[in-house]
Formats: structure tokens, C-alpha cells, sequence
């Protein structure tokens, strides 16, 4: 099927096979009885083994260790992912500089990622590690170790709190709690009422790696939660909500780590745009993410699919992790909707897409956002930051979210106008009806984390996109992207492969005509889609289109200041051209009407800035429809056809 991609999921597991190797070197696994109960029966498997050797040597009830373990990773084993870390069963978290630079906070180039990987609370695998006296590089690899480390740690949260292991599982409800790594109660305790209930009714399972585990139930197990108050947590409350009045609108702020402290626009970080995305999760285990200072990532908004009930995690004002791209992070509100991608159109139902465009109104009047698709925008739109990273970029709310039916809720309908395409050189906006515009696209297991998919299928549905082709004809090859598609290859028909399409609202210069085909300008090629009588395009009108003033104008996925430009004691950011686009003389994109300014941002960090810092440069950009993303290109290097 071609080049696979990672796909969009908030807390995957990456599986790899576990190792036997113990602290003294390789031996066979122990096989111990449980001293606390809980266990499994007589035909343990290694794992098995390893959670019952680890709970014994540091008295940890069995089944306590085993429940975190489930809750954490169903028992797999981890390889760490991401800025997560999240490594083995335990998922035990050590988060490194490169991880913050490659997940939501789109740091990439940065030259305070260090700062962002510190805090205490990220790396609780070299916390554990040191309290067996293990290297952390073998607690990530070595599968006992790993649960070795995480029972010390549990059980150095229990002696904190009560001076000792007790045997009974129920006195463990606080330490679960503060394994969980949340600062704020609510998610601190969700987290340790899952971790029970598994206890409570037993689970059973072959992992990956071929190992059978099973945990007993208790059914009679009732936990004592009267010591959480002891960990002095933050509670989650309705009030501080920046939503319409309309709206069930709750506060659940998001881990210190997962946004950095602003005050947008009021400090010149101007806003402007606003992204969707889907969770790929549940809406309650999206917010307990974003609340979790291990995860990496929060949204400013969260949006339940059943009732369109709205969480809040990050203030409007705050620079939140979630688009892959700092400067688009910089400035952007990002809200999570309810749902898998693979299977959008049954979970993005009717109060999601009305309560989601009043809130989207709502930020459009207070911060000036534009109501179209190069400001609205989804999560699969935002360019990579950086060479490294644009293959891997998320392809959410995926090809079943309505675009039209959404911009229409706007008032910036996409369809608006007569169908039709208009001489080469002008603008179209793409413009399908989603309830006839089915589309195949083939869906993997790794595409749906719900476990629906158990082998590579084919899927038609109702779609939001259009394919595009290298040639006009529906056998020609789909056009490729060179980040995604090495050697020149053609692009997919995967579903989150994003190469070879344009999704409605996206406007592109016609480039040629053909019969029933119309060409446009694309990632750099002349691309062709199916467009009889026009019925797929509306011809777009008010637009601005800019071509290079050179032979080429270089591309850029972030727009930082130039070096000089930063104040002295502060390293500039880096944030070079995309190597592998091109936009060269001859072709034509569709820019933003304004160009906006060059600009960076370091937040107070309480010791050498005791305040935060905006640096705006005196170059500006345009914001132009490359591809399927968006790009950014120096106004000084295009000049307004």
C-alpha cells in the first residue's frame, strides 16, 4: 500500500517484543505467588511473573500494580513515543528535548527546549530507576525492570502518605492518584477510579507479545479515599471559562506543561486561527490527557460528541501544545472534538458542529480571526515546522468532517457562488457536496484506535475531499509528496495519507483545463481532479494570488524573527526553509489578504526572565494554500498577481 505513516492518536502504545534481562544480567523469569492476592492461576506467563516478582520485592499489592499497568498500557509494552515517553507496561515517562521538539509543542529549532523537558514530574522512569538502583536505559528496555521501578515508586508514594505498604489495596486509592502525574483532582482521581475498577472486576488479556495475563476480581474491594486531600491537588471548576453563555461550558485546566503562560493579544501575539481536531479518544480520557504533565499536548478546548458539553483546558490568552508547530501554536485556539477520524461522520454529530461553530463565532469576534479556510483550519492544515517533521504531521478531523456544512454554520459558506471553474490564472474554491462526494479510502488497524478495524479494508463514504492526480484521467498516478512519498512515488489512497488531496473550503489557482479535468497549482506540480461542469469548484472571488519576484520563492513552515532581531541573552529560534517544496516562477497560490509579522515568544521561566518576552521582527509573510497544508512564504519574495 506504500509509505505508512504514524497515525493521529493521543496516548498510543508503539509495541516492541520485551526482554528478560534483570539487573545482575539475563536469567529466566521468576516465578513467585503472589503474597497479596490478586494474581493470576497456574499458568503464569513471564509478565505475569515479573508484576508479582516487582510487587513482592517492594510490598505493593499485586493487583494494585497490576490495575496501574492496565489502566497505563493494557499491559504492553512500550517503547516510548513522542513527548509521552511513556516506556514499558508501567508507562514510566522520561522526556527528552527532542521529544518536546517533535510533539504538539512544535518545538522544533528552539533554543529553550531543555527548559520545556524539566520539569520533575516528566521523568518518573529516572525517579524509579534510581530507587532500585537500576540504569535508566535498562528501565526502559528491560520489561521486570520497568515494573520493578514503577512498584518503588508506588510504594514510595504510599510511605509518603501513610509511612508504610500496607497489604490491603484499598488504603492505595492516593498513591494510584499521584501515579497518575496529575496536578488537578479531578483528573488525579479519575485516573485512580479506572485503576479500582479494574481491580474490582478482573481483567484478562494476551498482549502483543504473545504474554496472557489475568487479573482476579474483587469485587467486594471499596477504596479509601479519604488521603487524596493530602496530595493538595487543584480542582476542577466551572467558573474561569472563557465560552458563549450558551454553552455548557466547564473548566478542567490543563498540566503547566502542556501549554506555556501568555497574554495573547495583549502582548502582541496576535490570534489568527483557530484549528480543529479530533481526540481519537473519549472526551473524558482527552481532557485527563491534557491534564497529565507526562502527555505533552492540551488544546485550548474540548468538545463532547453526545450533548456538544464543552471543556476548557487552556486559557484563550495561553500559548497551548497542540497543532505540532510553535508559531502556529503561537498563534492559534485549538479545539478537540470527540472522535476518531476513521470514523468521523458518526461521532461528529449535529451539537458538536452547532455548539463548535458558536464557540468558533464566539473567538472570531473577540480576536479578529477571518472566517475562511486559510484561518479556520484543521489540524491536518498546519504545515511541519521543520524537514524532519512534515511526513509525520496529524491528518485529524480526517475526511469526514463537513467542511461546508461547518463554514455554513459560520456564515462563510464555501459553496457560496456559482459552480463553474474561470480562466486558468484565477481562483477556485473547492467545493464538493459532502453527501454525494463518496470517496474510497483504504483504513489500517494502526488508523483506528478504536479496534474496529482488524485488517486493511476498504471504506466509501461521504468525504470532505477531492483526489488529485499527476495527469488528467482517474487511472493516472495520485500526486505525490516528496516529505511523505521518497523517490518521487505516487501518493495513496490511505486515509491518512494527505499528499494527494484538497479538502473543501481550500482555494487554488487554475493552472489548465481539460474535458471534464481542471488543473491547479499544488505543492509545487500541476495537479488534475475530476471537476465535470465544475459541479466541484465554485470560482472564488476577492482573492488575493501572489507568484515569486525571483526564479523561486522559499517556503517555511514557522516565521521567526532573523537572528539580529532577538534581544541580547535570548538564542534565536531556528526556523529554516522547507528544503523539499518548491514554489517557482510560473505558478500561483492563494495568499491571506494581509501579511502578517515575523514574531517569536519566550515565556517567563522565573529565573533569567522574570517576565515573558514577545520579539516581533520587521519581515512579514503571507499565509498561502500549498497543498493539502498550508505554508508560509516572505512577502518580500511574492509579488500580488
Amino acid at each position: 500500500m506504500g509509505h505508512r505513516r504514524r497515525s493521529r492518536r493521543k496516548l498510543t502504545a508503539y509495541v516492541v517484543g520485551a526482554t528478560l534481562v534483570v539487573a545482575g544480567g539475563v536469567s529466566a523469569p521468576m516465578a513467585l505467588a503472589s503474597p497479596h492476592g490478586g494474581g493470576s492461576g497456574s499458568s503464569s506467563s513471564g509478565e505475569q511473573q515479573d508484576f508479582a516478582f516487582a510487587a513482592h520485592e517492594s510490598k505493593v499489592p499485586e493487583s494494585v500494580l497490576m490495575a496501574v499497568a492496565y489502566e497505563e498500557s493494557q499491559w504492553d509494552v512500550h517503547q516510548g513515543h513522542n513527548t509521552s515517553g511513556g516506556y514499558g507496561p508501567m508507562s514510566l515517562t522520561d522526556v527528552t528535548p527532542s521529544m518536546v521538539g517533535g510533539g504538539e509543542a512544535g518545538a522544533a529549532g528552539r533554543a529553550d527546549l531543555a527548559s520545556l523537558a524539566a520539569d520533575p514530574s516528566l521523568h518518573t522512569l529516572t525517579a524509579g530507576a534510581k530507587l532500585i538502583g537500576a540504569p535508566a536505559q535498562q528501565v526502559r528496555t528491560d520489561r521486570r525492570d520497568n515494573v520493578r521501578a514503577a512498584a518503588a515508586l508506588l510504594a514510595s508514594y504510599e510511605k509518603d502518605l501513610q509511612g508504610g505498604t500496607p497489604t490491603d489495596p484499598a488504603d492505595w486509592y492516593a498513591a494510584v492518584a499521584k501515579y497518575s502525574g496529575s496536578t488537578d483532582q479531578a483528573a488525579a482521581e479519575s485516573f485512580a477510579n479506572r485503576v479500582f475498577a479494574t481491580m474490582k472486576a478482573g481483567a484478562a488479556r494476551t498482549t502483543a507479545d504473545g504474554q496472557h495475563v489475568d487479573l482476579a476480581s474483587q469485587p467486594s474491594l471499596r477504596a479509601d479515599t479519604g488521603r487524596v486531600a493530602s496530595l493538595h491537588l487543584k480542582k476542577t471548576t466551572s467558573s474561569g471559562t472563557d465560552c458563549p453563555v450558551n454553552l455548557d461550558c466547564q473548566l478542567a485546566p490543563a498540566a503547566t506543561t502542556n501549554y506555556q503562560v501568555a497574554n495573547r493579544p495583549a502582548d502582541g501575539m496576535k490570534v489568527d486561527y483557530i484549528v480543529i481536531h479530533d481526540t481519537e479518544t473519549s472526551y473524558q480520557t482527552a481532557i485527563d490527557a491534557f491534564q497529565n504533565p507526562a502527555s505533552g499536548d492540551a488544546a485550548n478546548y474540548v468538545m463532547r460528541s453526545s450533548d456538544g458539553a464543552v471543556t476548557q483546558s487552556v486559557a484563550d490568552k495561553d500559548l497551548a501544545f497542540h497543532a505540532g508547530n510553535y508559531w502556529f501554536n503561537m498563534h492559534s485556539v485549538g479545539v478537540e472534538h470527540e472522535g476518531f477520524a476513521a470514523h468521523g461522520a458518526s461521532w461528529y454529530t449535529q451539537v458538536q458542529y452547532q455548539n463548535t461553530a458558536d464557540l468558533v463565532k464566539y473567538l472570531a469576534r473577540k480576536y479578529h480571526v477571518t472566517l475562511d479556510r486559510e484561518h479556520i483550519i484543521g489540524h491536518d492544515n498546519v504545515p511541519g515546522p521543520v524537514d524532519s517533521l512534515v511526513s509525520g504531521m496529524h491528518w485529524d478531523p480526517g475526511p469526514y468532517w463537513d467542511w461546508n456544512r461547518f463554514m455554513a454554520m459560520l456564515g462563510a459558506p464555501t459553496d457560496a457562488g456559482r459552480h463553474g471553474v474561470g480562466p486558468v490564472g484565477t481562483a477556485v474554491t473547492i467545493a464538493p457536496e459532502f453527501a454525494s462526494d463518496d470517496q474510497t479510502v483504504s483504513v489500517c488497524p494502526a488508523d483506528d484506535p478504536t479496534g474496529a478495524t482488524t485488517s486493511c479494508t476498504d471504506q466509501t463514504a461521504p468525504s470532505n475531499f477531492l483526489f488529485v492526480r499527476s495527469a488528467p484521467g482517474a487511472t493516472a498516478p495520485l500526486a505525490g509528496d516528496p516529505y511523505v512519498h521518497a523517490n518521487a512515488a505516487p501518493g495513496t489512497d490511505e486515509i491518512n495519507d494527505w499528499s494527494a488531496t484538497v479538502s473543501a473550503g481550500q482555494q487554488f489557482v487554475v493552472a489548465d483545463q481539460q474535458g471534464d479535468w481542471t488543473a491547479i497549482w499544488y505543492g509545487g506540480q500541476k495537479v488534475w481532479f475530476d471537476n465535470p461542469d465544475g459541479a466541484n469548484t465554485v470560482r472564488a472571488k476577492h482573492v488575493k494570488i501572489v507568484q515569486p519576484t525571483g526564479a523561486t520563492a522559499p517556503l517555511f513552515g514557522e516565521a521567526y524573527p532573523d537572528a539580529s532581531e532577538y534581544p541580547a541573552g535570548l538564542a534565536p529560534d531556528s526556523a529554516p526553509a522547507l528544503s523539499k517544496y518548491a514554489f517557482p516562477s510560473g505558478q500561483a497560490y492563494v495568499a491571506t489578504q494581509q501579511p502578517v509579522q515575523r514574531d517569536d515568544f519566550y515565556p517567563a521561566n522565573g529565573t533569567t526572565r522574570p517576565t515573558e518576552t514577545y520579539i516581533p521582527g520587521a519581515g512579514t509573510v503571507y499565509t498561502i494554500q500549498y497543498n493539502h497544508r498550508l505554508a508560509l512564504v516572505n512577502s518580500s519574495d511574492v509579488a500580488v498577481g
